[in-house]
């Protein structure tokens, strides 16, 4: 297994397709975070503030994350990364779980540039603003507004961002059954969009619904896990990783029973 990790990391360290989407996620976070700071001082109109949320990480991510697996996973299939690896001896479980890691390791990574960004702003003490659609890192530089950003803050919000970034790469791994059982980059990526656009329909359907919301808890989707902020306490972040951490050997679990009876031409 960790000759497969070593060669796909490799393989995705040379990819111009990673780092065209990591620009992207550079870009969106900039553009993101400008806008949270001009429309509280009324250079940007509050009603354009649906055009700010496309930039944030909840929404590009649904869509480059979701890139990236068909990118990776799917291209492995056109490439014949995966038929030689098993020809050469390794087990379908290891093949699943190298592509899982590396592919989380791949998303945290076009994360990055929120996590930073997000913490810049906020080191400079300014008020931030996007109406009432912020989630995520928006959610994290909105409500963080005015807070002192002292070294223990800074520990705070790198563990908040850490959690939300294992957050965001739970949701993802349901890319993986899916790139594994289509194998074509664009049905992954409708799929997987459209869904997103669901359970965001769906938690506010749990918010009126006390049973349907703890079940909903138990996914990385639930839960308003995409609403930490500086102010969660340990117990906050450490249950949304545990959650994440769970439904990923869920996911894992399912591509496994899907992926060991698929035929590899």
């Amino acid at each position: 297994m960790y000759n497969l990790i070593r060669a796909d990391i490799f393989k995705l360290r040379k990819s111009l397709a990673i780092r065209i989407i990591f620009v992207i996620t550079t870009l969106c976070a900039a553009a993101m975070s400008v806008m949270a700071y001009l429309i509280p001082r009324g250079y940007v109109d509050e009603s354009l503030s649906g055009i700010g949320f496309m930039f944030s990480d909840m929404n590009v991510t649904s869509i480059l994350g979701a890139v990236l697996a068909g990118i990776y996973i799917c291209g492995d299939y056109e490439n014949k990364t995966i038929h030689d690896a098993i020809s050469s001896g390794a087990g379908r479980g290891t093949v699943i779980v190298s592509k899982t890691v590396v592919f989380s390791a791949a998303v945290a990574f076009i994360l990055l540039p929120y996590a930073i960004i997000t913490g810049i702003f906020l080191g400079t003490g300014s008020e931030f603003d996007m109406g009432n659609v912020s989630l995520g890192f928006l959610n994290i530089l909105t409500s963080g507004t005015g807070q002192s950003f002292s070294a223990s803050g800074g520990m705070k919000l790198l563990g908040v961002s850490v959690t939300l970034i294992i957050v965001y790469m739970a949701q993802l791994s349901i890319t993986v059954p899916l790139a594994m059982m289509l194998r074509k980059p664009v049905l992954v990526i409708a799929i997987y969009y459209g869904f997103s656009i669901l359970t965001g329909q769906l938690a506010g359907v749990a918010d009126r619904f006390p049973v349907f919301e703890r079940i909903f808890g138990l996914t990385p989707f639930g839960g308003n896990y995409t609403l930490i902020t500086l102010d969660a306490g340990a117990g906050e972040m450490i249950r949304a990783i545990l959650v994440s951490f769970i439904f990923t050997l869920v996911m894992l679990a399912l591509t496994n029973s899907v992926f060991r009876k698929a035929e590899i031409k």
